[in-house]
């Protein structure tokens, strides 16, 4: 029973102190433009929405992401680094925060394990034991958790694609050394919900209801065995007065395919319950 509640209480409250540090950095990569006869451009919307199928059968890689929101002037961005095994939807990322705005000392990283359904962190503070992890039920969160804990789930930001209703084939350039071809268009999140798979369900419905709009543009680059390297998306979410609308740019960049990926989740007993501070 503590841990539902704080599953929905403590969520919210995870929400709003995370919510308010997110952002995005994003690498350039230079198109080389469209190429009207490569076999690519002939179904783009298909190939983008099997996207998520292809790093299941890719099992793991290492993921890098990137989140940038800019909010009163202030432009702050979060990186994380990690791990994470497709076939489980397990990761593990190593979240660094951005410098205090009042100059204070580094932040200490946040680790998180994601999962289907749910989101734990380690090292959250707020008045949560350096030893405890806080879990959160990422259905409960207005964004599926796409935003809140400060880097997009990989598994996930493949998930988005499922519900592409437009897109393009730019062309194909490079990236990181490794040949890769450019897509760009929108995702509808009812739509990637319907279709993804059921630990991913929940967390993208409620995204879609919790947006401001459902309607996700993107860019995304696929090597030539269809896995994705990079995505960007750009969010758009309601802050906490209800009145403005702030967009988030978020990148996920995976790479080292095959990278063993042991995430186990932590047990009951390091399971924090207890009230969590507000931020």
């Amino acid at each position: 029973m503590a841990e539902r509640q704080h599953g929905r209480a403590g969520g919210t409250v995870v929400a709003a102190g995370l919510m308010a540090w997110v952002c995005l950095g994003a690498t350039g990569c230079e198109s080389s433009g469209a190429a009207a006869d490569d076999a690519a451009a002939a179904d783009p919307v298909g190939t983008l929405h099997r996207a998520a199928d292809v790093l299941v059968a890719a099992r793991t890689s290492k993921a890098r992401t990137s989140m940038e929101m800019a909010t009163g002037g202030t432009r702050v961005t979060i990186r994380g680094e990690g791990v994470y095994d497709y076939t489980r939807g397990l990761g593990r990322l190593k979240v660094m925060l951005p410098h205090d705005p009042a100059g204070a000392a580094e932040r200490r990283p946040i680790t998180e394990l994601l999962a289907p359904g749910a989101l734990y962190m380690k090292n959250r503070g707020a008045g949560v034991p350096a030893d405890k992890w806080v879990r959160v039920d990422t259905g409960t969160l207005s964004d599926g958790n796409l935003v809140t804990g400060g880097a997009t789930d990989p598994l996930a930001a493949a998930e988005v694609l499922r519900g592409a209703r437009t897109a393009t084939y730019v062309g194909r350039t490079r990236f990181a050394g490794t040949p890769v071809r450019h897509y760009r268009g929108t995702a509808h999140l009812a739509e990637a919900a319907k279709k993804a798979s059921p630990g991913g369900r929940a967390s993208l419905a409620a995204a879609a209801e919790g947006f401001a709009t459902a309607e996700v543009p993107f860019d995304v680059f696929l090597d030539d065995e269809g896995r994705i390297r990079k995505v960007r998306h750009r969010f758009s979410f309601v802050n906490g007065s209800g009145k403005t609308a702030v967009a988030v740019a978020s990148t996920t960049l995976l790479y080292a395919f095959g990278t063993p990926a042991d995430v186990r989740l932590p047990p009951a007993r390091d399971i924090y319950a207890g009230r969590i501070a507000e931020q």
